[in-house]
């Protein structure tokens, strides 16, 4: 318990700062704003480009627990798609809906909690796993996002606008420099790369502080059976799928297998909230998401850190 709670309290703790300064009114009235393009346009494409510029590529030759990544990933993004309850909300809606109950805080949870939980032996799978999220993960959604958010009919002027919007999306920019420069095996000048990291370190405190401005803003009723749905998914199926695939499916280190179910069973990070900011979509659900899915991911990480083969 005394691990989950240390490794959730920094997210509660900016929320809940996030939180008082809507309330108090100490940002202004476009705070919110503010802090989500400076993540959206600066820190998050920072981190990004980083993640990809410095991947081990000879990582990725654990197929196994790559697959169980994506299986996990994918199969928990499909339900929440078909799960959808009646009359359904629009694609781009849906697809931020389901990234909501399959995105895992990787990065600002899931790499600390790993090394308190498993050791250093965990940190390739960690970061492997945070890319994939971050990286992948999101970069699929954003697709989606950009496709359905397009007008029906005159289908290649639409196709010709997706790929400009992807081309000229930050988010998507970003990681595929960063992947094209780590291709080159070259190290990242010390200047470049120490910049990159102070902006990098910035994502996820200013996102969090976001989303408890945002909360701050009263619920709406028909968010509530959304969150409900999207927050078991997260803590329930995604992290069932992990352990079937890890330990009866796939070959891979314990150490691999254990990492595997951390990072699927973690909380859901701010990605859903920032891509829907982005794209002017309802960012309501997801900030709900992301808080409650943190609460009670303390007791269920907690009771998987317990009994977790190792």
């Amino acid at each position: 318990m005394q691990t989950a709670l240390s490794a959730a309290l920094p997210v509660f703790a900016l929320i809940l700062i996030g939180y008082i300064c809507a309330r108090r009114d100490w940002l202004g009235a476009h705070g919110m704003d503010v802090l989500n393009r400076f993540v959206i346009y600066l820190a998050l494409p920072a981190l990004l480009f980083l993640a990809m510029a410095r991947i081990e590529w000879a990582d990725l030759r654990q197929g196994g627990y790559v697959a169980t990544l994506a299986l996990s990933i994918g199969l928990t993004f499909v339900a929440s798609l078909m799960l959808e309850p009646r009359p359904r909300p629009p694609l781009a809606d849906r697809a931020i809906q389901a990234l909501s109950a399959s995105y895992a805080n990787a990065g600002f949870m899931g790499i600390p909690l790993c090394l308190a939980v498993l050791g250093p032996e965990s940190l390739p799978p960690a970061i492997i796993a945070t890319l994939m999220t971050a990286g992948l993960q999101f970069a699929i959604v954003i697709a989606v996002v950009e496709i359905a958010s397009q007008p029906s009919g005159q289908a290649w002027c639409a196709i010709g606008h997706t790929l400009g919007s992807l081309a000229r999306n930050p988010l998507i920019a970003a990681p595929v420099l960063g992947c094209a420069y780590g291709a080159l095996g070259a190290p990242l000048p010390t200047g470049v790369a120490r910049l990159g990291e102070l902006l990098a370190n910035a994502a996820s405190p200013c996102a969090l502080v976001a989303i408890g401005m945002f909360l701050a803003r009263p619920a709406q009723s028909h968010e509530r059976l959304a969150v409900v749905h999207a927050v078991g998914l997260k803590l329930l199926l995604q992290p069932a799928i992990a352990a079937a695939l890890a330990w009866w499916v796939f070959d891979m280190p314990p150490v691999w297998a254990a990492t595997a179910l951390l990072m699927m069973a973690l909380p859901t990070g701010t990605g859903p909230f920032m891509l829907a900011s982005m794209h002017g979509r309802s960012a309501a659900t997801a900030s709900r998401v992301i808080l409650i899915s943190t609460v009670l991911s303390v007791v269920t990480i907690s009771a998987l850190v317990a009994v977790i083969p190792r």
